[in-house]
């Protein structure tokens, strides 16, 4: 099950089965000649077995999960560092951790005790001991090179999106840099980009590029992908981006970007009326309060909720501890709903909304993958209905009927995330089919309390 459990107070996700989802059948090109395989993220990825705060122990897994939750608590021991005066921007992070640490605390215990009966977070058996995939993506360096290309004409920009895959299963002539790149297909497809391979979900489209290339995406509006002539306008928008802190700037594991230029992003353009907006911020209160008191100001945009990614092992304990001055075990991610400008002709079913809920936790192991999110399609369904049309900005990754965009938008695509088995594709529909029945039937539902 992708989604475990929808409670009262959130979720508890299965983040690589949410994955998993979108690739089956899976058809792999070569060559102009194609073959099924069966296509799966690696588990490995999502095998967070101790808490980062004491690797070696695992001293109270057994003891019950409160007790788990609450040595979690404790913060790690650690070289004392020289005593000096609380800075300004640690005092408001101290102000707000105390703010929210009960509802961390209380909905997290609440959650994780009810998934366990589920056969969930009560750790893991079969461990795939392969290490982890190590793939360096250079997509962020060849779109800085893509900037010394001539700019396409608008003429050719509003085109709309250019096919993954042509009839012959020919590849080559694909622009990932300058124009939108769909695959329209039923069915996942493994392509040659680049010269790598990348898995593709079905009705994915993507654009490869940074600010100075966004426009191929708002000009879009004739995308094969949808159907409305209103293309560029989205139900739903999701943004995790690159915030500026230390830790980026020493491990130098991607390029950051200041908060100001966040406000160049073309939201208006791009969302629907309604559309709901949501933003991943950083434990910052800094970032936190630009985001609800100018960013979503500045688009017009209404913050309407916090929510939590709170971040726990296979056992259900913490990963950091929750009153640790450094790390915390959860992010925040801010909603909010776009109220256009009133130019803009409404109908009623636009102006139509669900409410969304405020202070409500998403729990899942996170992936061992440096600033892999889990995918928020299920859990933000309701909230935006199933025909709703999504994007996700500063992706790192793909999703089954998105568009997505960003510098690495292919990089947890490459097929060194993936393990891909020849399968006979009689056999492969047939077991589809099967899984869908059993869906319909209500075998893959979620629990709920």
């Amino acid at each position: 099950m992708s989604v475990v459990l929808h409670g009262r107070l959130g979720w508890v996700l299965d983040s690589c089965s949410l994955i998993d989802r979108g690739y089956s059948p899976c058809i792999r090109w070569r060559e102009k000649q194609k073959s099924a395989v069966k296509c799966s993220f690696k588990r490995q990825c999502f095998h967070v077995f101790k808490s980062y705060y004491n690797e070696n122990n695992r001293a109270g897994v057994d003891a019950g999960n409160t007790e788990v939750l609450q040595k979690t608590c404790k913060p790690s021991k650690k070289r004392k560092r020289k005593h000096h005066e609380l800075n300004q921007g640690e005092i408001d992070s101290l102000v707000f951790h105390k703010k929210i640490k009960s509802v961390i605390l209380e909905g997290t215990k609440y959650l994780v005790d009810s998934a366990q009966p589920l056969g969930y977070l009560n750790g893991q058996t079969n461990v795939d001991k392969e290490p982890l995939p190590s793939q360096e993506s250079k997509l962020a360096a060849l779109c800085e090179m893509a900037k010394d290309l001539p700019l396409v004409e608008d003429e050719e920009q509003e085109r709309g999106a250019q096919l993954l895959v042509g009839e012959d299963g020919c590849t080559s002539h694909v622009d990932l840099f300058s124009q939108v790149t769909e695959n329209k297909a039923d069915w996942a497809t493994v392509v040659t980009l680049m010269g790598e391979e990348y898995v593709i979900p079905p009705h994915t489209a993507f654009l490869l590029s940074d600010f100075t290339r966004i426009q191929p995406l708002v000009h879009s509006g004739h995308s094969l992908l949808v159907s409305h002539t209103d293309g560029t306008r989205f139900d739903l928008i999701v943004m995790d981006p690159p915030w500026e802190n230390k830790s980026v700037k020493r491990s130098h594991r991607y390029g950051s970007l200041p908060s100001s230029q966040l406000k160049r992003l073309p939201i208006p353009l791009l969302a629907s009326p309604n559309c709901l907006v949501v933003t991943w911020v950083t434990n910052r209160p800094s970032h936190l309060r630009f985001v609800r008191d100018e960013l979503y100001p500045h688009w017009g945009v209404e913050v309407v909720a916090e929510w939590f990614w709170v971040k726990v092992t296979t056992f259900g304990q913490f990963v950091f501890p929750l009153d640790s001055p450094h790390k915390k075990p959860y992010e925040v991610l801010v909603l909010g709903r776009y109220r256009c400008s009133a130019d803009i002709s409404e109908s009623p079913s636009e102006t139509s909304e669900v409410p969304v809920e405020d202070q409500r936790l998403i729990v899942s192991v996170p992936s061992a993958l440096h600033s892999q999110k889990p995918s928020l399609s299920e859990v933000l369904k309701p909230y935006i209905g199933a025909e709703a049309k999504c994007l996700e900005l500063f992706a790192r990754s793909l999703q089954p009927g998105w568009t997505s965009w960003g510098n690495e938008v292919l990089k947890f695509q490459h097929v060194s995330y993936f393990n891909l088995t020849p399968v006979d594709e009689k056999a492969e529909v047939e077991d589809d089919r099967t899984t869908k029945e059993k869906q319909a039937q209500g075998f893959d539902s979620p629990g709920k309390t």
